[in-house]
């Protein structure tokens, strides 16, 4: 009898362990046919060049000063290594295998395929799309809790270049 439900037991983990990996598959191939991927990265580039004009700024409001080029491009490397889409990728598609069906995600693909929606499928299409802020809320808890920080780099390297610059008296960039 023990062997029986030790051989059920291990057949059911067997099953399940194909299923999630079907899942982590489809899941994979959704984030590709979705692009998410060039668009994570385009919004990241995007933010990046809005931090980078906020620091420029406030840099020239109070010493009259521009950044220059090589210390704008150190930031940036900062961000796009920090926030380059292989780094979440693999968490994103976990969150999208345990929180989606592979029914679901298939229906997804077709979707974003330009393949069209049965008919039959749309309450579970109108499901699917429920769950999104769900998994939205996931996705960002997971890139904040696995992403570091530039913001102190970034103040060091500002407040060295200021400092190059032989500005007596002035108050650097400080984080509070």
């Amino acid at each position: 009898m023990k062997i029986k439900v030790l051989i059920l037991f291990a057949s059911l983990c067997f099953v399940s362990t194909f299923s999630y990996a079907d899942a982590v598959r489809d899941a994979n191939r959704l984030l590709r046919v979705t692009n998410l991927g060039n668009r994570f990265e385009l919004m990241a580039l995007d933010q990046t060049r809005k931090i980078i004009r906020t620091y420029s700024s406030i840099v020239n409001m109070s010493v009259a000063i521009a950044l220059p080029q090589n210390l704008k491009n150190s930031i940036a490397a900062c961000y796009a290594e920090v926030y380059a889409w292989e780094q979440f990728e693999p968490g994103i598609v976990q969150i999208l295998a345990e929180n989606l069906t592979q029914k679901e995600i298939r229906l997804l693909i077709d979707f974003y395929s330009d393949r069209g929606l049965p008919p039959m499928e749309i309450d579970t299409f109108k499901n699917t799309v429920a769950k999104a802020q769900e998994i939205e809320l996931s996705s960002i808890e997971y890139i904040f809790n696995n992403s570091d920080s530039c913001v102190e780099r970034d103040a060091e390297l500002i407040n060295d270049f200021l400092a190059a610059q032989n500005l007596n008296n002035l108050e650097y960039i400080r984080l509070e």
